[in-house]
């Protein structure tokens, strides 16, 4: 590969966009999904891969060959890629991608790339009341969001390598302390918050998420769990989750709604959430993790936006 630039991508279709663009340089696909499931520190190591074959295929039954040659190979071909001027680091505004980038910028620092890296990073865009994913923007506000690229410093590189390593440990606490550091990292914040946000409430047992997808039923005339995905994807914010991983959450959720006369409806159990009367922790742990924590064992309290480590005896604020 000749090229100067090297583009890393956050998925198969702005892959497809930025060919259509005629962009110089070669590209590799980043295709994972690390804000979901245990991810070992050093990305691209037998444990990492390993550890996450096991995650995927039990989870989403994605096979260990399927993510061999979707991902692996794709990541064995950037360890070997050299000599380019600058690499290009495209990803979107929310959590899912930036989880992913900041295991790509940690990746290339632990194989000491040493050409310029710089960052297209999708959002709110100028003129527009929403935020834009880059695969919906316009080729001309493509090209632009490329010639607006970011050069990150060292301190970005710093920065990003320091939360990845927090979320890959079993360090919540520290990672949500992050929140109100600055950095060229504009949705960073945002997507931290979203975070600490997955675990569960210290109210209800269920996170903010699967409460917005049981407020959905509540507020609208949905009339199946496909309808209901598509509401989910559409309101989630700064999740970015795709829709196996919303299709897996309203499965869990299938105790607190059910269908009657051709549209779903909350339960007592849902109502009881809404209210915040009652607490289904119990019900609804499991050993499910993100990162280097399991999700049950902290919970959020939305009151005063904490995380607290909980214990089978008691549970203490941190």
């Amino acid at each position: 590969m000749g090229n100067s630039v090297l583009h890393i991508t956050n998925g198969d279709n702005l892959t497809t966009r930025l060919e259509s663009l005629n962009l110089k340089g070669d590209i590799i696909v980043w295709r994972e999904m690390l804000c979901e499931g245990p991810t070992p520190v050093e990305v691209g190591s037998q444990s990492f891969f390993e550890t996450r074959k096991k995650f995927l295929s039990e989870q989403y039954k994605i096979s260990p060959s399927d993510y061999e040659e979707k991902f692996e190979h794709e990541l064995e071909k950037l360890a070997t890629l050299q000599n380019y001027e600058k690499i290009v680091l495209w990803f979107e505004f929310d959590l899912f991608c930036h989880i992913n980038m900041l295991a790509a910028i940690s990746y290339l620092m632990q194989h000491h790339k040493t050409a310029p890296i710089y960052m297209v990073c999708s959002g709110w865009v100028k003129g527009l009341a929403q935020l834009k994913a880059l695969s919906d923007l316009t080729d001309e506000q493509l090209a632009m969001h490329y010639t607006n690229k970011l050069a990150l410093t060292q301190d970005d590189l710093t920065v990003a390598n320091h939360i990845w390593k927090l979320y890959c440990e079993e360090k919540p606490i520290e990672l949500k302390a992050e929140i109100s550091k600055k950095s060229n990292f504009n949705y960073l914040s945002s997507c931290i918050r979203a975070h600490i946000e997955r675990f569960p409430s210290i109210n209800t047992g269920l996170n903010t998420l699967e409460t917005n997808i049981l407020k959905l039923i509540d507020l609208h005339q949905i009339t199946g769990e496909s309808q209901l995905c598509d509401y989910a994807l559409n309101y989630q914010g700064y999740y970015g989750y795709g829709d196996v991983q919303i299709e897996n959450m309203i499965k869990t959720l299938r105790p607190f709604y059910a269908q009657k006369n051709g549209i779903l409806q909350l339960t007592r159990q849902g109502n009881q959430v809404l209210e915040g009367v009652t607490n289904f922790y119990s019900i609804l742990k499991n050993d499910f993790q993100f990162g280097g924590t399991r999700k049950y064992d902290y919970l959020y309290d939305p009151i005063n936006h904490k995380l607290i480590k909980h214990s089978e005896n008691a549970t203490s604020t941190i």
